[in-house]
């Protein structure tokens, strides 16, 4: 009885080990989902890549299928400071830019990045940068610092301006011929340089709040947006200054020109304005939600992904009257960044 017994748990362990160790199919885990409708995403691009967007904890995300999915990009570092702004330039370059002077550079349209910045102390936020005619880049952020690249992004160094103070700079932004340049930022500032960013020169203020960024129309023609709704336009190359009609009282942090001619402005609220005249006026086509807008890329399908503080939004516009389609004048793409 018990040679019965021991037969029969040998041959039991015996099946129990063959079956632990044979090799069978394991079942599907469900794929790892990216929250981008709900994580802080600051700023967004389209590049060869697919789309880039960027933001809080140092994420930097991309999409090869028009932001359906998203796929972590591969950093050299795993830091966390904010991201503030991505930006890229015609020659394939990719910048972004964050809090404690970080500055990571890509040339894969944002797929790999190389880390050309960090301060561990006393590291200031960069808001901004743009490549020059030059092939030199400006990068700016707060209190009045601007920082210049000659070798494509790789390193940095400060650059003085004169009569610049101490104020946030939050934007740079060209002309599409390359030669007229707005640098914008706080308490009304603004620097102007006519010669592609050799030399600037500080614009008298018209508005004493924060202005968060600028856009070039047309020859001649800037807009700038800020605070509470403050938009300004220059039909004479950034000389005189006019506040435009705006029907919302809110903060406006970022733009984008659509294929039929108009300015688009995004802000607090999750709004978004448009106008047809050059940004004299403004109209609101979106008001939805409590979420502050801060960049727009345009679809293929005709829709637009929004970033804002709280995720990835898609807004889908309503079709133009043909009258108000023939009402508005073409507008000339701002120069690459």
């Amino acid at each position: 009885m018990r040679t019965r017994v021991g037969v029969a748990v040998t041959v039991i362990v015996a099946a129990a080990g063959l079956y632990a160790f044979s090799p069978r199919s394991m079942p599907q885990f469900e794929q790892t989902r990216i929250a981008v409708d709900k994580m802080q995403l600051n700023s967004i691009a389209q590049t060869r890549a697919g789309l880039v967007a960027a933001g809080e904890l140092g994420q930097i995300l991309v999409s090869g299928d028009a932001g359906l999915s998203w796929i972590a990009a591969h950093l050299p570092t795993a830091r966390q400071a904010p991201i503030t702004r991505i930006v890229f330039a015609d020659n394939g370059t990719g910048l972004a830019l964050g809090h404690e002077g970080w500055i990571l550079r890509s040339t894969d349209g944002g797929l790999n990045w190389e880390e050309c910045a960090f301060e561990t102390r006393n590291g200031e936020p960069l808001m901004s940068a743009a490549r020059l005619p030059s092939g030199a880049w400006l990068a700016v952020g707060a209190f009045g610092r601007v920082l210049r690249s000659e070798d494509d992004g790789r390193t940095w160094a400060p650059q003085a301006i004169a009569g610049l103070s101490d104020w946030h700079l939050n934007s740079i932004g060209g002309a599409a011929d390359g030669r007229d340049w707005l640098i914008t930022g706080e308490a009304g500032t603004v620097l102007r340089s006519h010669d592609g960013g050799a030399s600037w020169s500080v614009v008298p203020p018209f508005y004493n709040g924060s202005i968060y960024g600028a856009v070039h129309l047309a020859p001649g023609t800037w807009v700038t947006y800020g605070m509470r709704g403050n938009v300004h336009y220059s039909d004479d190359a950034g000389r005189s200054w006019h506040a435009a009609s705006v029907p919302a009282a809110v903060s406006i942090y970022g733009h984008a020109l659509t294929d039929d001619g108009q300015l688009l402005l995004a802000g607090q609220g999750g709004i978004l304005l448009a106008s047809t005249d050059r940004g004299h006026s403004f109209r609101v086509i979106r008001k939805e939600g409590r979420a502050s807008l801060t960049g727009l890329q345009r679809l293929a399908d005709g829709s637009w992904l929004l970033a804002s503080d709280a995720g990835l939004q898609r807004y889908t516009p309503a079709p133009r009257s043909a009258a108000t389609q023939r009402s508005a004048a073409p507008l000339k793409t701002a120069g690459a960044s």
